[in-house]
């Protein structure tokens, strides 16, 4: 199956849902809700479960409460982040706390994650509660990676290897048990679901790795602004690196970046050429390329045929296939 008929399978299920509950009362708590489920995204996560069902020979149907489930807990998270960040636009629109109201937006978000539980209940037994366990896990780990990312913003203290286990607990996990709960739905064998968590794992923590290079020498049509991240002195890969080469001039500057009255676009320059001059670019691409290729040895340690491999695969590339 091609990616694009997973995503017009979930639309058309979540259609299906919104259409069906859109006018639960009280109408400005679920409002924000059907909005922020309804503008758009990749919903990478929901095809990933049913993708995790597919390969391992189940019936694709039967994933989708599991996926909208992942989805709701995923736009959970960007409900709180949106109002911790302050930000104003989601996928280019007003996010829920703009276009409602803060206290709106915290509990219509805490609903959203109620919602996503009460979706576990379409599956019974041992299947229910292995998809519970691991959900619960899982969204306790990214609030952890999302603490720990906050933590980050007043530490200068911050090691590479707490900056892999944030990123592998607030994007890697995610999309990890995505993988292995359809997994669960079609009753593959607890070896290989945990071998596709493992997969998913590596991919996330591959992808975020990328998400931070391009945030820096990225280009803007992928729809990010170019040296955020530096702007906001961020504890990245890039930035840890460099810390840990440059002088004790560079660093003082380089750990000023809310205090400096440079121009923020040659503040820009001047921190991507740091990161030239240390070359944590090229160190980056390197770890990119790593994650990734243990994505795939994981793969392949899979049993199932190499058609079914074939779409996981081509989930990797397509995930990685952004030009660095």
């Amino acid at each position: 199956m091609e990616i694009s008929t997973y995503q017009k399978v979930f639309e058309k299920y979540l259609e299906s849902i919104i259409e069906n509950e859109q006018n639960l009362e009280p109408r400005n708590l679920y409002d924000p809700i059907w909005y922020i489920m309804s503008i758009g995204g990749k919903r990478l996560r929901p095809v990933l479960t049913m993708m995790g069902c597919d390969v391992f020979k189940g019936d694709i149907n039967s994933a989708l409460p599991a996926a909208l489930a992942v989805e709701m807990f995923h736009n959970f998270t960007l409900i709180h982040d949106d109002i911790m960040d302050n930000a104003d636009l989601r996928r280019g629109k007003q996010t829920v706390h703009v276009k409602w109201d803060v206290n709106t937006g915290i509990l219509s978000g805490d609903a959203l994650m109620v919602m996503a539980n009460q979706y576990f209940e379409f599956y019974e037994g041992e299947s229910f509660k292995k998809i519970i366990k691991l959900f619960n896990e899982t969204a306790l780990k990214v609030c952890e990676g999302q603490q720990m990312d906050m933590d980050f913003e007043k530490s200068n203290g911050v090691s590479l290897s707490e900056y892999y286990k944030m990123i592998s607990l607030k994007t890697g996990v995610l999309i990890g048990s995505a993988l292995k709960m359809g997994a669960i739905v079609s009753n593959a064998k607890d070896k290989e679901a945990n071998l596709i968590y493992e997969f998913g794992l590596a991919l996330g923590i591959a992808f975020q790795l990328q998400d931070d290079f391009l945030d820096s020498f990225g280009d803007e049509s992928f729809g990010k602004t170019i040296g955020g991240d530096i702007v906001e002195g961020k504890k990245t890969f890039l930035m840890l690196k460099t810390l840990e080469a440059c002088t004790p001039e560079e660093k003082l500057k380089l750990l000023s970046a809310n205090s400096t009255n440079e121009n923020e676009i040659e503040r820009i320059k001047w921190v991507k050429d740091l990161f030239k001059k240390y070359k944590a670019d090229v160190l980056l691409k390197n770890e990119i390329d790593f994650y990734t290729k243990k994505a795939f040895e994981y793969l392949e340690d899979m049993k199932m045929p190499s058609e079914k491999k074939l779409i996981l695969n081509s989930f990797g590339q397509y995930l990685m296939g952004r030009k660095i």
